[in-house]
């Protein structure tokens, strides 16, 4: 029994060894209908282009092509192919008659090319259309009379919304009809692109929606600024309630734009700022083959790291975190994928300094990215000692560990709450990063720190208790009406992360270019529109700022600033001189004899005792 393969192969080689005979007869036919025997000349001919053509369309591939989607590219290959066999034949011609049949020749090409790809492109018209002369295929019929279907209109006429439209096409949804494309280049104006009117650009978005009874919108421009994407966002979410859009390019791989690929609107796209570009060069030769140790490994930061790392094929991936759970969740999730890499859980607390010290020794990472923490600020600030215990003590085993065990490169992911702080976690992620920088000074290990503002739909972050508040019908709840934080995507974060250990030479405090930062309210009251409610459905309600908390975040505090960036989006901390004899007295503290409140004074005092010299 032979496979579909070869069914489709052996298919193709006669359908063409028909169209080349037959093109071969009826070139001589139009020349002399009277005369048009199948003789000698005709005979070697037919047989010299029937083996060339099918030693060409194998070589190039024509055989491999999937004709359902065929293309410019498709027709220029059929052209090279038919080309080339009549130059074998004309050459056959002559070697064995001593005479060129120059006109026949020219006949049998233009009847091969246009019958060759006319039988392709009737296939794909069949397969898109099925039987049916309506250009638009028997599935606009069909969904004219549905009241319940979408009118989508996609904003974009480039390649991605190209791809996307006749995969919305080719699909066997009949309750989305495709109305036209939107685009701002004045060139692509009323005309036809893949079947489908450029109605306009997105200036003229409410007007065509109108007109056109539209229901459903797809943003796709993935290449363009994101500052304009969130442009258009507001403006489509204003009018129509079904918005959509495409993944950032760098996610769309090898250009493969797909209909599982839309989303809907989150969030993260009204943020107005460019991602995170990789130097995958550099990052790759740094991770590629090496051991990595992911402390936190299960956290929202910490996973994102490790799906992330994963892209740039280490040989091992420690997952170590304390909780069972959230690492059982990580590596399930991760054995799915197609890796080589090695997946290791350990199940350890860094407050635990032998085990630490044993994971360690034990696989001699190339990397560890130090990502377990506390991190919630009204909890921290209601048990100091906590805060210590596992922000200080515990980034303090981890990086010792790093030191003693020779690691070559040691990531601390900080927080933009140490700079200045006003809270208990935020003053003991800033002693976690004198830890590391005075290790630093006497380490061969590179220590470094990563310092952002707050992530996206981390846990316990503001987006999913919106979200919860939503779901029960609201209000949301919102600290004060100035309250204002710099955000980023836990993608963007681990990207600055993995980036910042590339660019590691020691004791640096990286810093992520953030944008502008956002008021908690204008995140709110985006989240309220993109759930499809308003105000009046979803109130806003201010429950005063809390314990510990700032009005306004900093990145970087005055005497720590470089104006240059070292990296696009990335600058770098100056290096603080502070008091390293005070720090180790601190970290020597009997924690669990002391009072909180005298952990919360000592904590401080060693910050406000820091010596402000740069270097």
């Amino acid at each position: 029994m032979l496979s579909s393969h070869r069914k489709r192969l052996f298919l193709l080689i006669l359908i063409d060894s028909i169209i080349v005979s037959f093109s071969i007869y009826m070139s001589h036919f139009f020349l002399n209908p009277y005369v048009a025997t199948f003789d000698e000349i005709m005979f070697v001919s037919s047989a010299v282009l029937l083996i060339t053509h099918h030693l060409f369309s194998g070589l190039l591939g024509m055989y491999r092509k999937k004709w359902r989607y065929a293309s410019m590219e498709e027709l220029v290959g059929i052209i090279v192919v038919v080309t080339l066999s009549l130059l074998s034949t004309t050459v056959i011609q002559f070697l064995a008659f001593g005479m060129i049949y120059e006109r026949a020749l020219v006949i049998t090409w233009m009847l091969h090319v246009l019958l060759i790809a006319g039988v392709r492109f009737a296939w794909r018209y069949y397969k898109t259309y099925g039987l049916t002369l309506n250009p638009k295929g028997k599935k606009a019929r069909i969904v004219k009379n549905n009241p319940n279907m979408k009118q989508t209109l996609i904003i974009g006429a480039g390649s991605a919304g190209r791809m996307l439209a006749r995969q919305m096409k080719d699909s066997n949804d009949v309750n989305s009809n495709l109305v036209g494309f939107l685009d701002d280049d004045f060139t692509m104006q009323n005309l036809s692109i893949s079947g489908l009117p450029v109605l306009g650009s997105s200036n003229d978005l409410k007007e065509v929606v109108e007109k056109r009874r539209v229901n459903h919108v797809v943003i796709a421009m993935p290449s363009i600024e994101q500052s304009r994407i969130k442009e258009i966002i507001k403006e489509a979410k204003s009018i129509v309630s079904n918005v959509q859009t495409l993944p950032m390019i760098e996610d769309i791989a090898l250009g493969n734009v797909s209909v599982n690929s839309i989303r809907d609107v989150s969030i993260e796209d009204l943020l107005g700022r460019e991602p995170v570009e990789l130097d995958i060069q550099s990052i790759s030769s740094e991770i590629n083959g090496k051991t990595v140790l992911v402390t936190g490994a299960g956290g929202s930061i910490g996973s994102e790291i490790c799906r992330q790392l994963l892209k740039f094929g280490p040989s091992k991936l420690i997952l170590l975190g304390h909780g069972e759970n959230s690492i059982y969740t990580i590596h399930m999730e991760l054995k799915q994928l197609d890796i080589e890499t090695e997946l290791i859980t350990k199940i350890a607390d860094i407050q635990d300094r032998d085990r630490i010290f044993e994971i360690v020794h034990e696989y001699g990472p190339s990397y560890i990215y130090h990502a377990a923490a506390h991190k919630h600020v009204p909890l921290m600030e209601a048990n100091p000692k906590e805060a210590v215990k596992n922000n200080v003590l515990g980034t303090r085993n981890v990086a010792e560990a790093a030191h003693a065990a020779g690691v070559p490169n040691f990531v601390l992911i900080s927080s933009d709450k140490a700079v200045n702080p006003t809270n208990v976690m935020g003053a003991t992620k800033r002693v976690a990063e004198m830890v590391i920088q005075s290790l630093s000074r006497v380490s061969s290990t590179r220590f470094v720190a990563v310092r952002f503002g707050n992530v996206l739909g981390s846990r316990g972050s503001v987006i999913p208790l919106f979200k919860k508040q939503i779901a029960n019908g609201g209000p949301l709840t919102v600290t004060h009406p100035d309250m204002t934080r710099y955000f980023m995507t836990i993608p963007e974060a681990s990207r600055l992360v993995i980036q910042a250990g590339a660019l590691a030479r020691g004791g640096e405090i990286f810093v992520l270019d953030m944008g502008e930062p956002v008021r908690i309210v204008d995140l709110a009251k985006n989240l309220i529109s993109l759930s499809g409610f308003t105000e009046e459905e979803i109130p806003i309600k201010f429950n005063g700022i809390r314990p510990g908390e700032k009005m306004y975040e900093e990145l970087l505090g005055d005497n720590e600033v470089n104006s240059e960036q070292v990296y696009p989006k990335i600058y770098v901390g100056k290096n603080n001189e502070f008091p390293v004899d005070e720090l180790v007295n601190f970290i020597n503290v009997e924690i669990d004899e002391t009072s909180p409140a005298q952990v919360k004074d000592k904590v401080f005092k060693l910050i406000d005792n820091k010596i402000s010299v740069s270097n």
